[in-house]
């Protein structure tokens, strides 16, 4: 992440969600090692972070509920290994591969620290959903907000948890934190809330960067058909060229429309906005 990126005041909501997981992970790593194990809430990229790697383990976790959106989770090959054999009470192994057991292994402790974190979030949020499934690699969309968390001390050593918020997560925080300060409000009968106030709250989400896809078909391909794909390869998409392409919004359609060129570069003229509730 650039140091622009990393530079960004989070907005107080996406700080509570992220320390509930700084806090979670800690109260698991504890209960396996069998003593505290401090966890810290890192807004900054920390010298240790490593590149991004094909080595490198992903989770998605998907929100529903309460909160709507998705976060992704990055262990770095070192950080990974530890949190593996940490789970499975393996003695430190730094030069061991990480096996299909051991990924296993890291994605049920990370399940139990969501698991806890949805716990944590009922009074805030209410009802949150949290579905950890593991990834090939990152996530198709831009991350909005970026956060680490570190394990602190020897044993376990240190381990380095990646958490990436979709634009959609980091909207639902601001929109119901808004909302229950809008609740709030209606309590207090001295305090008179108008259109100003609605517009005010509004504005609050008109900087959050969200993520368009253009979706121009798809196609069911066999392994073996995937692992013959080479360079001049054609695959046929199941849409015709007259078809409007798909406009998606963090994977949900928003609209649909004409592809056109401006200026060398791609565009699309909108031809139909979807109805609203289907985003």
């Amino acid at each position: 992440m650039s140091e622009a990126a990393a530079a960004v005041v989070r907005p107080e909501a996406v700080v509570s969600l992220i320390q509930n997981w700084v806090d979670s992970f800690s109260q698991v790593l504890g209960q396996i090692a069998g003593f505290v194990v401090p966890c810290a809430l890192l807004t900054e990229a920390p010298a240790e972070a490593t590149p991004v790697s094909e080595r490198d383990f992903w989770i998605l976790c998907t929100c529903a509920g309460g909160l709507r959106g998705e976060m992704s989770l990055r262990l770095d090959p070192v950080s990974a290994l530890r949190a593996a054999q940490t789970f499975m009470s393996e003695p430190a192994a730094p030069d061991a591969e990480l096996t299909p057991q051991h990924r296993e292994a890291i994605l049920e402790c990370l399940r139990q620290v969501a698991g806890i974190v949805a716990t944590s979030l009922k009074d805030a949020w209410g009802e949150v959903q949290l579905r950890l499934d593991a990834a090939s690699g990152p996530p198709s969309w831009p991350p909005s907000s970026t956060s680490w968390v570190r394990s602190g001390g020897d044993v376990p050593a240190t381990m380095l948890l990646e958490l990436h918020l979709s634009a959609a997560l980091v909207a639902a925080l601001r929109a119901v934190r808004a909302e229950a300060a809008e609740s709030q409000e209606a309590t207090t009968p001295a305090i008179a809330s108008g259109p100003q106030d609605n517009e005010a709250k509004l504005e609050l989400l008109m900087d959050v960067e969200l993520a368009l896809t253009l979706r121009f078909g798809g196609r069911n391909l066999l392994l073996r058909d995937v692992l013959e794909l080479c360079p001049g390869a054609v695959i046929e998409l199941d849409r015709q060229v007259h078809e409007p392409v798909d406009v998606l919004l963090d994977g949900r359609l928003l609209a649909r429309g004409e592809v056109v060129v401006m200026d060398g570069n791609y565009g699309l003229r909108v031809t139909e906005v979807a109805p609203p509730g289907s985003v």
